[in-house]
């Protein structure tokens, strides 16, 4: 079957670590700390490219501009972002991620930024990992602009614990970090744009306090957004909806119905068997929408199916 399998492309982080090759079976470039595999991106410096086949080498913003409609279907001829709009990531938290906020969408452009809305798949968790996100009753910015100068923000912002098959959506404006300890799989617009206000006191790999924004982190937080809850595994299948991107899980005979003549994003969660192809977990797979006719055989497994609304 003719599907698309892209390059990973490995991000050093300062809170990363292995988790890429011992869990998921990468082979990393080096003995470095990596935090992020970006597995479908398509920026400006930053550039997904097709890992075998026919379409070997061609990157995915020439699939998304010259290629749009044999590829991704022509009910998104008309689309209007000139990048392929979404971005998928693996993340390997062995230490904590800063305490960020992503802009909103009215706020971006004033702020020379990019809004960005995500969601997070709990791939692996160890015991007692945490995720962060919105904050605690009674915090406002007064009291958040206190807790920065007197070094209590980690009370400030409400802390979950989750487990394996959890999910969290995060709009912009959502105040977050994600906890050590935790493989998460991470699906969001396609932005590289965020505000750190807390990065817990410690140096990145060069040795050097990492930048951190505060005024624009406090322009952007949502004060309102107390004590949002995680999506549990067994609560439904469909993990996040918006209007950039859809997520739902799916296992062996209960997938999304197949649309024809779009194209289809899985991200498998176990071993998944797609026609003769054996996905591994967190390899990102793409059936073009020339190949998304009636009959065309479905996956075996379970996995998430990333949707991109028309």
């Amino acid at each position: 079957m003719d599907l698309l399998h892209f390059e990973p492309l490995y991000q050093t982080r300062v809170w990363g670590g292995r988790l890429l090759e011992t869990f998921l079976g990468r082979s990393l470039p080096d003995a470095q700390p990596y935090g992020e595999s970006w597995e479908l991106v398509d920026r400006e410096q930053e550039q997904s490219v097709v890992a075998a086949g026919p379409l070997a080498g061609v990157s995915l913003h020439t699939l998304w501009t010259q290629q749009r409609a044999e590829i991704f279907g022509a009910a998104y001829a008309d689309h209007p972002a000139p990048r392929f709009p979404l971005l998928i990531k693996v993340l390997d938290c062995a230490d904590d991620l800063s305490i960020q906020v992503h802009p909103p969408a009215a706020l971006a452009p004033s702020l020379k930024g990019e809004p960005k809305t995500e969601m997070w798949y709990v791939a692996q968790a160890q015991a007692g990992a945490k995720m962060y996100a919105g904050v605690e009753p009674g915090v406002t910015r007064e009291s958040f602009e206190a807790a920065l100068t007197n070094g209590t923000v980690a009370a400030c912002v409400h802390a979950l614990e989750p487990a394996v098959g959890d999910s969290l959506f995060v709009p912009s404006g959502r105040l977050h970090a994600l906890g050590a300890g935790l493989l998460v799989y991470e699906i969001q617009q396609n932005s590289d744009t965020t505000y750190r206000v807390f990065d817990w006191n410690r140096l990145g790999l060069d040795g050097k306090p990492r930048e951190l924004h505060v005024a624009q982190s406090l322009q952007c937080i949502d004060f309102a957004d107390v004590e949002p809850e995680l999506h549990r595994a067994g609560q439904g299948d469909e993990l996040a909806a918006c209007e950039y991107f859809v997520v739902t899980r799916c296992q062996t005979g209960q997938g999304k119905q197949a649309k024809t003549g779009l194209f289809r994003l899985i991200m498998p969660i176990t071993p998944v068997q797609w026609g003769d192809a054996s996905l591994a977990p967190g390899q990102l797979t793409m059936l073009p929408a020339k190949a998304a006719v009636e009959g065309a055989p479905e996956p075996q497994g379970e996995w998430l199916e990333i949707e991109m609304p028309v």
